[in-house]
């Protein structure tokens, strides 16, 4: 195996870390933000992804970066060609850190209506981003409008939009909902106890009856009998969960995503992005590799830099591994 396809599964590797770790994050944003719940309940939601969900973004750098370093042509024909739902991803993400950060720095009278204010907000971008990242993963496996010079052809708010108005694009932001919804409800039902965590495991059902559902309307439509492979995981996340095995449920869960994320990637491997003008314009690994002296150097500080921070990720879900009570703690009289 050459050192672009070992790269090329590097990459799939980063944006499966990113979508896992960041899918259950955004799942408990949208249940803490959406579900209303009483606010003892979100205050335990938020609990427990405060400590982490920051550390989960240094996938997603990574593998853009790696995109840039090893693949530059899949990186400029992607991140130009669907310029603006990158911007729209990237306020949204900056909103999402911001309700998670000022949420708890405000103590007083009216604390509760403005914990409501940011609640929303991070449910609304934690929406946002989900959505936008599963219609641009559909856009991966239907391609671009790539001419022969490498360059999406066509120009203005076309350039963008037009991609993402398909019925492959609603599909890929519906389900990539269903998945963060999932595994943020299995997420909480791993991670907290008491009422919340009661409350979860019937959302956790119904999103994975939606999901599987829908995947197999998906793969009806398209033919492609490969995506029933997301089902898979869908059900044994649904008789985890019917036996009151939630770790065994997560498990699904996750591999839910990374089934989903894996396939989107490596839909027409070695083509990285198909060209919908003509085949031959499509971005490959072979014309959109870097020099060999660039991927060797990139090699090396892989070598130290990826496990380092491996091993900083287990260490810390390892130290905040306990759970969080959601029961009410009686106020003193």
């Amino acid at each position: 195996m050459d050192l672009p396809t070992i790269w090329f599964g590097v990459i799939v590797l980063a944006w499966v870390l990113f979508f896992v770790l960041e899918g259950f994050d955004f799942g408990v944003g949208m249940i803490v933000g959406l579900a209303r719940r009483p606010l003892h309940e979100r205050d335990a939601a938020v609990r427990t992804i405060a400590p982490t969900w920051d550390g989960n973004e240094v996938w997603l750098v990574g593998a853009i970066g790696l995109m840039f370093a090893i693949f530059p042509e899949w990186y400029a024909a992607l991140l130009s060609g669907l310029y603006l739902p990158m911007v729209l991803m990237l306020l949204a993400l900056a909103a999402r850190g911001v309700a998670l950060e000022f949420r708890g720095k405000y103590h007083g009278e009216g604390e509760e209506q403005w914990k409501d204010r940011c609640d929303r907000v991070m449910a609304i971008s934690s929406l946002l981003i989900v959505a936008l990242w599963g219609a641009v993963f559909a856009v991966l496996a239907k391609g671009l409008a790539i001419n022969a010079e490498g360059e999406v052809t066509t120009g203005g708010w076309d350039r963008s939009i037009a991609p993402l108005i398909t019925w492959e694009s609603a599909a890929g932001a519906t389900g990539a909902v269903l998945m963060a919804l999932l595994v943020g409800a299995l997420f909480l039902t791993l991670r907290t106890s008491g009422p919340l965590r009661d409350w979860a495991r019937p959302l956790a059902a119904r999103t994975a009856l939606l999901l599987g559902i829908g995947t197999l309307v998906a793969a009806a439509l398209t033919g492609e009998v490969v995506i029933l492979a997301i089902a898979v995981p869908v059900l044994l996340a649904v008789v985890a969960a019917h036996f009151g095995r939630e770790g065994l449920a997560f498990t699904g869960g996750v591999l839910t995503i990374a089934v989903a994320t894996g396939l989107a990637l490596a839909w027409h491997a070695p083509t990285l992005l198909p060209s919908t003008l003509e085949a031959s314009a499509s971005v490959t690994m072979d014309n959109a590799v870097t020099s060999d002296f660039s991927i060797h150097v990139v090699s090396w500080a892989a070598l130290f830099i990826l496990p380092a921070v491996l091993i900083y990720q287990i260490f810390s879900y390892w130290v905040f591994r306990r759970r969080i009570s959601s029961a009410r703690v009686p106020t003193p009289a």
